[in-house]
């Protein structure tokens, strides 16, 4: 079973990599990310101008590298020659060689972690579904998307979906529209707090494990907060600082 569906396991998934300490969705960070004992990786994608599979947040590259504008615009080729450390607050990781990916190049780098991969855009579904299948990587992801229509292409065998936006809100308002009997989903991957509410509630993670589902809250930095989140029943608590994180988990009693 892929842990990131185990109910049963409590997963330190490092959200874009280890990003509190090296650029987000880079290499680094991934690498950094195992160092500091993460069982799985959170990252997001979007499609490059050549059709490959771009692991990067935004649709622009302004936020976090040396160049700006749309990623839809540019080559592989072109983005592994961007500077994606260039904006790291720090500054300590600009001209270390951080570069915007390709996601076959985590599928290939590690090959025995798990992936929660974020869909950006429904442009990218073709691309990734084949490259899953290619690089044989469909048990160890669940692809998700906060947009509906762009899990259209996960929803069926051999992929395993995580829950969209507009599922994770009907699951949260059960009490009122009533509980779905079956979904297409493994994983509501949801935010701790959403508009000043919390959404990981007892009831909402209870009403997750009822349709076969795994709960796993982002972003979590908090040791006290993670540590509450895995008594309660989450599997996985997705972080920017996965060392923080398993050092708190290791101080949990056994599930």
């Amino acid at each position: 079973m892929n842990p990131l569906v185990d109910r049963d396991r409590r997963l330190v998934i490092a959200h874009r990599g280890a990003s509190a300490h090296a650029p987000e969705n880079t290499l680094p960070a991934f690498e950094l990310a195992r160092e500091q004992g993460a069982d799985a990786f959170e990252l997001d994608v979007h499609l490059s101008a050549d059709g490959q599979v771009i692991v990067i947040h935004d649709d622009a590259l302004d936020r976090t590298c040396d160049r700006r504008g749309p990623v839809l615009a540019r080559t592989a080729a072109e983005l592994a020659k961007m500077d994606a450390g260039y904006r790291f607050p720090t500054g300590r990781w600009s001209g270390r060689g951080a570069y915007v990916p390709r996601l076959a190049e985590i599928l290939d780098a590690w090959p025995e972690v798990p992936l929660l991969i974020e869909v950006k855009t429904g442009a990218v579904q073709e691309a990734l579904a084949k490259l899953l299948k290619d690089m044989r990587a469909t048990e160890r992801c669940v692809v998700a998307s906060m947009e509906h229509d762009a899990m259209s292409r996960f929803r069926l065998p051999p992929f395993t979906a995580g829950a969209s936006g507009r599922d994770v809100k009907r699951l949260y308002l059960a009490r009122f529209v009533g509980r779905p009997r079956m979904v297409p989903y493994r994983l509501l991957s949801v935010p701790w707090r959403h508009r000043g509410l919390e959404v990981p509630t007892r009831r909402f993670i209870a009403d997750a494990a009822k349709l076969d589902a795994a709960v796993s809250v982002w972003t979590v930095d908090d040791a006290t907060l993670a540590q509450k989140l895995w008594r309660r029943g989450a599997n996985g608590i997705v972080t920017n600082d996965p060392g923080a994180m398993a050092r708190a988990r290791s101080s949990l009693p056994r599930a």
